[in-house]
This record gives C-alpha cells, sequence and structure tokens, in this order.
C-alpha cells in the first residue's frame, strides 16, 4: 500500500482514524487537525491557489498555548510597542519576523491571508530577510489578533529587534566558518593523496594499494560533500523549482557530478576518480563567498551598522526627590527625564534641561567633529556625550526617535532592487541557462572525439563559467556607495537614488533654509552715539532677554547687562530701565516715536536693520539678515566644476534672491515664485531635457520637488517634506551633495568595471575550458578569485576620494566650522 502524505505539509498522514478532507472531489488526506484547518481558512478564503503556487511543502501548524496565548497579548500594551511600533500617517507599523517561510508561495499566502484581516492597512513580506512591514489601524484591531492570525497559517510572528538578527549572523558566520574548516581539510587530506599519483612521484603502486588511497579519499570527501557543500545544493534546489538560475546550479551539479561519478568508480572500478577536485571546488568556492559576506557586512549590508548606538538601558531621574534608577530605554515616555553620563550614548531624542557638554552625532549626520550643546538644545538618540553630564527630558523614545526613524529608511532603501540590479540578475540567470545547455554538447564533442578527460572538461566548464563575479557586480557596490553616502550624512530614502543622481546635469535650490541657514543673523553693528560697540550689543541683549521674537534669538547668546521693568509692545520692539535711562530698541519709526528723537540719517542697508536708543540718544544700528550657509558658495562652485547647472528658485523677494545668487555664483535666480510657479519651471527644465535634483526644506517646495528626477530634503525640513523626499541631508552641509554626486558617478564606473571583467573573464575562460586547458581545480580558484576581484573593486567606493575633495582641500574644513 502505497503511504500517505500530508497534502498541507508533506509528512507522513498515516493517523487512525484517518483525517480527510474532499476537495475539487479528491479526497486529501493529513497528518493532524491543524493542517486541515489551515487547508480549510485557505479554501474558505479563495487562496487554493496557494497550493499550485507553492514549490516546498508548508510547515506543520502548532497549537499554541495559554503561555505563548499571554506572550502574545502582552504585545498589545503600549510600553512594548514603544520598542518596535511607529505611528504612521494612516495608523501603527510594525516590523516583524516570520518564521517558517519555505518558498515565495508562503509569502503570497501571507500577504493574501493577513489582507482581508480587519483593520490590515497593508503587509509586505522581504523573502531574502524574513522580515513583514505590518501597518493597521488600532482602533479596528489589536496587533496581538493579526500575528494569531499569522500562527493559525502555521507560520511564526514576533517582533523584529536589530540586536536578534545580529545574533543569529553571528551564528551564520560560526556556521560558515565550520564549513570551510571541513572543506579545507578535506581539501589538505584529498590532495595529499592525489598529488603524488598525479606527478607519479609514486610508482609501482598495486591496484589494492591504489583501491584503497580511493576509499580513503571518498571517506574524506563524504563530509565535504553533504555538510560543507550542503548550502550549494539546497539553494540550487530552490532556484530549479522556481526556475530562477543563479550560480549555486551549475555548482551544485558540478559538485553532485564529480562525486556521483567519483563514487561509482571506486565502487564498481574505473580509471578516474575526483575526490580531491570535490573538495578543491567546495573549499574555494567557500572561501570566496565567505570572504564576500565578510566584506559585505562591514559594507553594513545587513543594516545593523546602527544597532550600536541605540542604547538597551538608561538612567531615569525621579522628579520627586531627584534620586536615579535604571530602567528599560523602551519604556521612557515623553516627560520623563534622564540623566547621561560622559560617554555615554543617548537612548532618547529630547532637550536638555541641565548641564552643558559635547555631543558626537555621527550617527545621525555624519559629522564627526563634536557640537556644543546647551539647556535648551534639542538632542536626539544615537548621539554620544562628551566630558559632562546631561539631563534630558524626553520627547520620543524607542521606535519613534530620529535613529529609529533612520534605521527604517535604510532597511527600505537595501531591500529594494534598482534597475541596474535586476538587469544583472537576469544576465546571470541567461548565463547559467546558456552553460547548461554547453556544457553537455562538450562532453559530446570530446567523447565522440574519443578523449579520456571529456568529464574533466565538463566540469571546468561547469564551474569556471560560473557568473558569481556578474551577480555581485552591482549589488556589492550600490552597498558600498549607500553606507558611504550614510556615513557623510546624505541619506538616500529610495532604491533609485543613487542610480538616478547618475545623470543629473542641473540642481535647482530652495533658498530660505536651504542655501541660507533660515535664521537671522547679526551681520553689521553701526555705532551712532557715546558708548562703544561692545557696551550697545550687551545692552540690546539685555533688551532682547525679554522677547522670543526671532529677531531677539540673534541676540540671545550674546552677554547681557542688566535691564529692568522692560515692556514688550506687538509689531514695534522694546523698551526697559537701564540705571537713571530708558532704553528703545526696534525698528527705527517706533524708537522714534517713544524717545522723541528725530529719525536718525544712516545709509541704507541690505536685510533688517534694528536701532538702539536712550531717551536722550540713538545708540546704535544692527544690521540683520539670513546669511548663507559656510559651505554655499564652495558647494556651488564644486558642482559648476563637475559641470552641472545651478538655478536658485524661491519665494521671497527678488531682489534678495538676486543678492542671494550673486553672492554664491549662482547664475539664473527666479524669486518670488509661488509653489505653482517652481513647478513651472521645472516642468519647463524637463521639456529640455535636464535631468534635475531639487533641494529645499519646505511644505511649499513638495510640488517642485515631486517634479525633479532627485529630490533631496534638508535635514531641518519638515517631516512630511522629508517624507516625500528621494534623500535627506541630514546635516544640512551642502558640500555633501557634491560628494552625493561624484559618488554616484563614481558608483556607475566601477560598477561598468565590474560588469565588464565579469563578462571578459566568463567569455575568455569559457574557450580555454572547453578546450581542456583548465584543469577542475584551476577552475574553482579562477572562478573565486574572478568573485573577490569584483567584491574589493567595489568595496574602494567606501575609501575613494571624490573628485570634489581633491579638487578643493579646503572645502571640507570649512563646511565642518
Amino acid at each position: 500500500m502505497t503511504p500517505l502524505n500530508c497534502f498541507h505539509c508533506g509528512e507522513p498522514a498515516n493517523g487512525e482514524p484517518p483525517i480527510t478532507l474532499l476537495l475539487d472531489d479528491t479526497q486529501r488526506h493529513f497528518c493532524c487537525h491543524g493542517c486541515k484547518a489551515v487547508c480549510e481558512t485557505i479554501r474558505r478564503e479563495g487562496l487554493a491557489g496557494f497550493y499550485d503556487f507553492r514549490t516546498e511543502p508548508a510547515t506543520t501548524p502548532r497549537q499554541l498555548n495559554s503561555a505563548e496565548l499571554g506572550r502574545l497579548r502582552e504585545l498589545d500594551h503600549p510600553l512594548v510597542q514603544q520598542s518596535f511600533v511607529s505611528p504612521v500617517k494612516a495608523g501603527q507599523e510594525a516590523q516583524i519576523l516570520i518564521g517558517g517561510i519555505t518558498c515565495a508561495a508562503c509569502i503570497w499566502l501571507l500577504e493574501n491571508h493577513l489582507q482581508r484581516q480587519a483593520g490590515v492597512l497593508s503587509f509586505t513580506v522581504n523573502h531574502t530577510t524574513q522580515r513583514a512591514r505590518l501597518v493597521w489601524a488600532s482602533d479596528q484591531a489589536q496587533l496581538s489578533d493579526l500575528l494569531i492570525a499569522v500562527h493559525q497559517l502555521g507560520y511564526t510572528a514576533r517582533p523584529y529587534h536589530a540586536d536578534e538578527v545580529e545574533s543569529a549572523l553571528k551564528l551564520e558566520h560560526r556556521s560558515m566558518l565550520i564549513r570551510l574548516a571541513v572543506a579545507g581539510i578535506g581539501s589538505f587530506q584529498s590532495m595529499m593523496l592525489a598529488f603524488p599519483m598525479y606527478f607519479e612521484m609514486v610508482s609501482g603502486l598495486s591496484p589494492e594499494f591504489i583501491s584503497f588511497f580511493r576509499w580513503f579519499s571518498l571517506l574524506v570527501a563524504t563530509p565535504v560533500v553533504f555538510y560543507s557543500a550542503k548550502p550549494f545544493f539546497q539553494n540550487a534546489s530552490r532556484d530549479l523549482r522556481s526556475r530562477h538560475l543563479t550560480m549555486d546550479v551549475p555548482v551544485a551539479i558540478a559538485i553532485g557530478l564529480a562525486y556521483g561519478a567519483s563514487t561509482w568508480v571506486t565502487v564498481m572500478g574505473g580509471d578516474e576518480v575526483y575526490f580531491e577536485s570535490v573538495c578543491m571546488f567546495t573549499f574555494f568556492l567557500l572561501l570566496g563567498r565567505y570572504i564576500e559576506v565578510q566584506a559585505r557586512y562591514r559594507a553594513g549590508l545587513s543594516g545593523n551598522a546602527l544597532v550600536g548606538f541605540q542604547p538597551r538601558v538608561a538612567t531615569l531621574v525621579s522628579s520627586e526627590d531627584n534620586e536615579t534608577s535604571i530602567v528599560a530605554a523602551h519604556s521612557l515616555k515623553a516627560g520623563d527625564v534622564v540623566r547621561i553620563r560622559p560617554g555615554e550614548t543617548l537612548p532618547v531624542d529630547g532637550e536638555i534641561l541641565r548641564g552643558q557638554s559635547t555631543l558626537n552625532e555621527a550617527a545621525l549626520t555624519g559629522e564627526y567633529l563634536p557640537e556644543t550643546r546647551i539647556p535648551g538644545d534639542t538632542v536626539h538618540a544615537g548621539s554620544v556625550n562628551g566630558e559632562n553630564p546631561l539631563d534630558i527630558k524626553v520627547v520620543s523614545a524607542g521606535a519613534q526617535t530620529r535613529l529609529s526613524s533612520i534605521l527604517r529608511v535604510l532597511d527600505r532603501v537595501q531591500s529594494e532592487k534598482p534597475k541596474i540590479a535586476r538587469m544583472a540578475d537576469r544576465m546571470a540567470g541567461k548565463f547559467v541557462g546558456r552553460v547548461l545547455i554547453l556544457a553537455p554538447v562538450v562532453w559530446l564533442g570530446w567523447w565522440w572525439y574519443g578523449a579520456d578527460n571529456a568529464f574533466d572538461i565538463t566540469l571546468s566548464v561547469l564551474v569556471v563559467t560560473c557568473p558569481c563575479a556578474l551577480s555581485l557586480a552591482t549589488p556589492t557596490a550600490i552597498t558600498a556607495a549607500t553606507v558611504k553616502l550614510r556615513k557623510l550624512g546624505l541619506l538616500p530614502t529610495r532604491g533609485h537614488t543613487l542610480e538616478s543622481m547618475n545623470d543629473i546635469d542641473t540642481v535647482v535650490f530652495d533658498k530660505t533654509g536651504t542655501l541660507t541657514r533660515g535664521e537671522l543673523s547679526l551681520l553689521n553693528q553701526h555705532n551712532a552715539g557715546t558708548l562703544d560697540a561692545d557696551h550697545c550689543l550687551r545692552l540690546a541683549a539685555g533688551l532682547e532677554a525679554f522677547s522670543e521674537h526671532p529677531i531677539a534669538r540673534v541676540f540671545h547668546n550674546l552677554p547681557k547687562a542688566q535691564v529692568s521693568n522692560v515692556k514688550n509692545y506687538l509689531g514695534g520692539g522694546l523698551s526697559g530701565q537701564w540705571g537713571e535711562q530708558t532704553l528703545y530698541i526696534g525698528h527705527p519709526q517706533f524708537v522714534a516715536e517713544h524717545s522723541g528723537l528725530a529719525m536718525p540719517e544712516a545709509p541704507e542697508c541690505a536685510g533688517i536693520a534694528i536701532w538702539l536708543a536712550s531717551d536722550q540718544q540713538w545708540l546704535a544700528r544692527f544690521q540683520l539678515d539670513d546669511q548663507p550657509r559656510a559651505d554655499a558658495a564652495n558647494a556651488i562652485a564644486a558642482l559648476h566644476e563637475l559641470g552641472i547647472r545651478t538655478l536658485l528658485l524661491s519665494g521671497d523677494r527678488s531682489g534678495h534672491v538676486q543678492q542671494i545668487a550673486l553672492q554664491l555664483g549662482i547664475n539664473e535666480a527666479v524669486g518670488q515664485a509661488s509653489p505653482e510657479d517652481k513647478l513651472a519651471v521645472l516642468q519647463k527644465l524637463n521639456a529640455e531635457g535636464c535631468k534635475i535634483m531639487m533641494v529645499g526644506d519646505g511644505l511649499n517646495d513638495l510640488p517642485s520637488m515631486a517634479g525633479a528626477s532627485v529630490s533631496v530634503a534638508m535635514g531641518s525640513a519638515a517631516d512630511l517634506t522629508q517624507l516625500k523626499a528621494d534623500a535627506v541631508l541630514l546635516n544640512g552641509q551642502l558640500m555633501q551633495l557634491v560628494e552625493g554626486l561624484a559618488t554616484s558617478r563614481q558608483t556607475r564606473k566601477v560598477i561598468r568595471q565590474n560588469l565588464w571583467w565579469a563578462l571578459i573573464y566568463n567569455l575568455a575562460a569559457l574557450p580555454l575550458a572547453a578546450a581542456g586547458l583548465v584543469p577542475p581545480w584551476l577552475a574553482a580558484i579562477g572562478m573565486s578569485v574572478s568573485s573577490l576581484v569584483v567584491v574589493l573593486n567595489a568595496l574602494r567606493l567606501g575609501k575613494m576620494p571624490t573628485p570634489a575633495r581633491k579638487s578643493q582641500p579646503l572645502v571640507g574644513s570649512m563646511a565642518l566650522r
């Protein structure tokens, strides 16, 4: 009697009485009631196509016990959700790690099943990382109910934490090292036996002794094939079932054929065995892959490079007795006060209440020089405290911090595959298909010719032409470039950003907050009375200390004189008492009206003129204006050196826009432009064939940013502006735009180099292998070296100086001051 297997999971279905279900007039058997229930659920929801699409049996569902249900219900608590749930426009977003996925059909089933659950707005699963992004309306469904729905299908679901993934990667790294060690030992042992016979170093061996050598080689090669080479066979099996050919297919075929043929000859008798080649194949392939994985891991491909900047605990300061206690960082809430000691990393976004220190914000902005922060300043999680303790009032914690947002963006970018990477994958797949057709043709040709080494030649063809380098050419370069940009403070938020930056020939800037600081600064001071300049400045700062107006903030950090009885006149200015004198500060009409003095005579100045006077005389005029960023002029000059056209597009008055453009060296400037006018200008540039990058910081820039090939938001921009942009300039340093454009061009150059190298290598190696000039062990070495050349060439991007820095050595230092 033919044994029955479960229709759902493939396990033996031999229970008594049998568990069956009539499906499409066919009696289906199941190993347990759980599998039957899952099948009924799938059929009821109209998802029966899962059984047609799947390439591997599903996992057997397991009934959740009360303790497991309790742990899932705990995830509904707001304090627990702080560590992995963040609010989004439509509802709540959670990062979930899914277990039990065996093939692409599992993802199709999960996504369709969850989309049918009440309250679910979107649910997507990344096949590579097995991580899911769940967005749901919390007023319509509880998170635990949705995770239980995942479990009911036979899969597992738990919150994603980067440190857990880091641990899993370390275990995988350890496993890879063991596989490599087994393959290395097998290679050395088998070559010790094979080399003497290859080079006739030992003569007169009896058939019995040769047979012993072969049996010993079989013993050595077996763990290499069934343990070290196991990933190649697993991946090849998956690829064949999904009809998506990758480099593992010819490798697995070559190892399997060589081992099988050698075992046959050892048992049944024959002329040649290939155990040493099998071990060498596996060792060099694993060695190349190990170095490649290590290189990509160091480049940050794991997405967890910033996990070390997220502390798990924090020191909470009691509001009642000022006592401190250690608490979990994710349990903090808005309004709490935490104490950060020197050398510690901030676990939250917040505002400094007490203390003054320097903070290293490299994790967020890419700026390695520490910045001084004082009470009232906003600080962010991931910053490292310098020399003094700080008390910080929590504004946001857990998944709501700016650092967590950056991590989510990086994860999204790395899960998106650019067009050029998809093209390289297609090329590699087609190349594998051609090789699999060519290999038997080569064997038939040499066999017909009567060659004794036809099998050797076929193995060499399969291995030497494996398109590892072709598959690695693009993703490794893009990964290295993306990580370099993040370190510079330019964060790509879309998978296409780096590729689209290649063709940029026009950069359009907004003015306020983009080319300028977006805040008033004191540009000049003109004395009109008997007091010296320093004395006048102290008096002005003493008056303005009682106002929060943007003009007053210019004077807030300056030394102050003692002024009393300060009055604030809305829309005019301030008055106060200094000794026996009454002081006035504001626009000249206000000061003249209240002091009784005649209007002063002074040359016109750009920006805003603020006057200071006493009830006896005019004292000083302060010239205020929004200054260009320190590196704006250098950035514009560097863009021009790269052959890129620049344009200033602003809604401010035309005179000021033209003045800033002239000051920075921008030849084209348009002022008093509404959002619709800005979009019209960009549409006109697009019609002329320009590839545009738009840089802005305000909500009024969104329409024009949408009309650009690449949009960049400043780090100080509104959240919605950053959300819609293709990249965010975290540190506000415009020179990093130049670095980004130069890096994108270098990336395209490296990708082309890699693709050309991969193609030339494969096209050159194929005829040599087919001609019988490359032995199998040398083919494995050649293929591994080819892959390493591509990876190491891509990793140069992380250390390569960009043309902007080479041509302008002073720009970097000016930008950092």
